[in-house]
């Protein structure tokens, strides 16, 4: 009888420390990941901010626009 409660204690500090170990594994692969990141120069993300502004505001003109002339057909054609 006593020799299964130890089992239960051994088999329970190999599950924690199996979970432990791939915790930690899994945060050191996190880490080797990071390094082979290429991360954007200052230069290059103020590029990329002010392409993807002028496209939304070109794209929202462009909507507006559509939308404005819409509106005048319709109430051309319907009149209040």
């Amino acid at each position: 009888m006593a020799s299964n409660v130890v089992k239960e204690k051994k088999s329970a500090k190999d599950f924690f420390a199996k979970i432990g170990r791939a915790i930690s594994g899994f945060f050191k692969g996190i880490g080797s990941e990071l390094k082979k990141v290429t991360w954007v120069t200052g230069k290059e993300l103020f590029r990329s901010t002010v392409s993807v502004l002028v496209v939304c505001l070109v794209i929202g003109a462009l909507i507006f626009g559509i939308d404005t002339l819409l509106k005048y057909l319709v109430d051309f054609v319907r009149p209040i």
